[in-house]
């Protein structure tokens, strides 16, 4: 992984202001701490910070091609390097390097935007084309890599700014930080970000599958700036799923073993997430398979009741013969490290495991690694969370329409004693995201608390805003899809680029350096396993068959078989004792009222009345308030001064 980062002035001048692209990158030096480089030419400039993994010595960026007329900047990794090396040398290009971002300008050369769908890796990237004046942005399929966007326009001339994270934008001078309310709209209706929608104003990420264009007009004229997708996850219409058997299983096998060997690929040593899990354990035992020691394994252990899966991962760990280091995170722990996560998310993130994990990949960095592979991508690909299940024992009730499974889980909230929207916005929010589907009952449970904190600014957005419309959902396609599959799609879109991949993934790692890898995305993999039949994946109430059938072969059946754990953290991020009360000024009614944000006298009046509620109705409540605490932290952080004590604790 490394950080991307530039400027282009569209309104037809040339001059850029000087060093701002310096400034951008210093600001994501932890995202590349090994070397930077830089490109000008008229009217632009890129630049990049690189953690050199594949060819250390040589693998300076930016690349260009034998006649300097293709220059790119590279965050990611392209698995398939050597075999894309050869094909082009043998079509006459030349490389300098072993380096893959060297692919780059030559694949523009032979392909241009073209070149996308074939990639085969996790990537965000940009390449100027000084022929045809033509700066191109692309990201990679299921949104692994980030990419962000902004166009200025000043009175010294209009320019698009793009890097790898927020904070680049914002350090160079250029950018005012003002809140979006979409964008905390969205954190409490999906627990994630998916983009394009940030919690910044005029700053967008660039969704998942799609490219930018920016050409440079002719003659002084305007630059014409156009976004397209090159991919969209695809299934096929119901009842024309590939039929399962067998050999399913042993192709799937086959892939999966490509994939790990795909990533295991680096001139650094490779380390292994490991929770215990299904999916963590057999990325681990095959990557053992094809190495002759199996990767260093890192674990968390989560020191709450009923939180802990460091013993079952330390008897995946004695199985395989992994030399293995638990990370021991008490809720004290994760506390002191938030002021670091909603720095390096940039966004509030009110879901504690995040935490955690920052704390994992320091540990990771503090050893001295550089990439991790990790388990990511099987849950939403084979239907792995348990409201897959309970979606389906609601299909009969579905199956009636809208206005019956309305009733059904108006009548939840109720007993839950949530506020209700009204059935207009609801039946709303039910087009909007392709009618009956998994996430959207928990969503939708899950954000029933906004009615309960909202405030000035966000209270507008009730019965009003509906998130989904954003996030420019196929509808059209979902209507032909298996209603199991309108689930996996919604998982794909939301819950992995918008909280997996960036808040719980990318963010959190590379800001302690390390590049995650995640074999369950790879391209050939997921494209195999999107087509096949829905009972592979979800059969009956079996999440996951067709992996735990192929991992019967590389590990103990009862392992294979080991049903789904979620993996959390302690929940009450308001237990402050042990951190000195930090957090405590974010909710005093000065600092709710300056943000403007939640409802004051409704969010103390939860605080007060929380220590006397139990279960499922605490829960939920503690979900809202963490939402809230972290977007006021979040506020504080970026956005004005809200008289936190919280720079002891941010790294």
């Amino acid at each position: 992984m490394c950080a991307i980062a530039g400027i282009i002035r569209i309104d037809g001048g040339l001059p850029i202001p000087r060093g701002v692209v310096k400034l951008m990158t210093d600001a994501i030096h932890h995202r590349g701490p090994d070397e930077e480089g830089f490109f000008e030419a008229p009217g632009l400039c890129v630049g990049s910070r690189r953690l050199a993994i594949v060819d250390i010595d040589n693998g300076t960026q930016p690349v260009t091609n034998e006649t300097a007329t293709v220059h790119a900047v590279f965050n990611g990794e392209l698995f398939d390097f050597p075999k894309r090396k050869r094909q082009l040398q043998q079509r006459g290009h030349r490389f300098t390097t072993c380096c893959d971002t060297e692919l780059l300008p030559h694949l523009w050369e032979d392909h241009h935007e073209e070149m996308f769908s074939s990639l085969r890796g996790q990537f965000a990237l940009a390449i100027f084309d000084t022929k045809a004046r033509r700066l191109t942005l692309a990201r990679d399929r299921f949104g692994i890599c980030p990419l962000y966007w902004t166009v200025q326009r000043t009175p010294q001339g209009s320019f698009l700014l793009f890097a790898s994270e927020i904070k680049a934008l914002l350090s160079s001078g250029m950018v005012t930080a003002q809140p979006d309310v979409r964008g905390i709209d969205h954190t409490f209706s999906f627990f994630a970000l998916p983009g394009p929608i940030t919690c910044f104003d005029g700053i967008s990420s660039l969704k998942p599958g799609h490219f930018m264009t920016i050409d440079l007009g002719p003659n002084g004229e305007s630059a014409t700036i156009n976004e397209k997708a090159y991919w969209e996850i695809d299934f096929p219409d119901r009842g024309e799923e590939e039929r399962c058997n067998e050999l399913s299983v042993e192709r799937y096998k086959d892939l999966f073993r490509q994939s790990v060997e795909r990533r295991l690929r680096a001139d650094v040593p490779v380390v292994s997430y490991l929770s215990g899990g299904i999916d963590s354990s057999i990325v681990l035992a095959v990557a053992k398979e094809l190495r002759a020691k199996v990767p260093p394994a890192f674990t968390l252990q989560i020191n709450a009741p009923g939180l802990d899966e460091a013993p079952k991962a330390k008897e995946v760990a004695d199985v395989l013969g992994a030399d293995q280091t638990t990370i021991a995170v008490s809720t004290a722990d994760i506390l002191a490290a938030y002021p670091g996560l909603i720095e390096a998310a940039e966004c509030p993130v009110s879901d504690t495991c995040c935490s955690a994990l920052l704390l994992l990949a320091r540990e990771v960095h503090t050893q001295g690694y550089k990439v991790a592979l990790t388990g990511e991508g099987a849950d939403e690909t084979l239907a792995g969370y348990p409201w897959f299940k309970l979606n389906r024992l609601m299909a009969p009730v579905d199956a009636l329409g809208f206005k019956t499974s309305y009733l059904c889980r108006r009548t939840l909230t109720a007993l839950l004693q949530l506020p209700n929207n009204s059935i207009a916005y609801d039946r709303r929010t039910y087009q909007a995201a392709g009618g009956s589907n998994a996430w959207l009952d928990l969503y939708g449970l899950i954000s029933a608390g906004k009615g309960r904190v909202y405030g000035p600014k966000l209270k507008p957005l009730l019965n009003s805003y509906v998130a989904y419309e954003d996030l420019g959902l196929n509808i059209e396609k979902m209507k032909r899809w298996h209603p199991l599959n309108r689930s996996l799609y919604l998982g794909q879109r939301i819950h992995l680029p918008g909280l997996l991949l960036s808040i719980a993934g990318d963010r959190v790692a590379m800001h302690s350096s390390v590049e995650t890898r995640y074999p369950f995305l790879d391209e050939d993999l997921t494209e195999f396993v999107q087509a096949l039949d829905p009972a592979w994946k979800l059969r009956r109430f079996q999440d996951k068959y067709l992996l735990r059938r192929a991992a019967e072969s590389a590990l103990p059946k009862s392992i294979a078989w080991r049903p789904k754990a979620m993996f959390r953290a302690p929940w009450d991020v308001l237990d402050q004792h042990e951190t000195g009360g930090y957090l405590t000024p974010l909710l005093s009614s000065r600092a709710l009222e300056e943000t403007g944000y939640f409802d004051t006298k409704m969010v103390r009046g939860h605080l007060t009345r929380l220590p006397g509620i139990k279960g499922v109705k605490r829960t939920l409540l503690e979900q809202t308030l963490a939402g809230v605490v972290m977007t006021q932290l979040w506020h504080h952080i970026f956005i004005s001064d809200l008289g936190a004590p919280v720079e002891r604790f941010r790294s």
